[in-house]
């Protein structure tokens, strides 16, 4: 299993959702924040405690988190 450094969950900080290095800065934050400021270099300028591993680490920890999981959608059309 892939360590995560730059990734922290704490349940105190942000309800316990992902966040980087320990900042009140979500996974899910990162992943908007990528999609409005496609410019890496807007990006860093709107959020400048941000760093380009940041936005690896974050980008990795999604994969990993959404990996191995498949989903049958017929099987619940079918209980319905």
């Amino acid at each position: 299993m892939r360590q995560f450094d730059r990734i922290t969950v704490s349940p105190p900080r942000m309800n316990g959702q992902p966040c980087i290095r320990d900042l009140r800065l979500t996974v899910r934050r990162v992943l908007e924040a990528l999609a409005t400021y496609p410019d890496r270099a807007a990006l860093f300028a709107e959020y400048p405690e941000l760093e380009e591993a940041d936005i690896e680490q974050a980008l990795a920890y999604t994969r990993a988190a959404l990996d191995d999981e498949r989903t049958d959608f017929r099987r619940g059309r079918e209980a319905m």
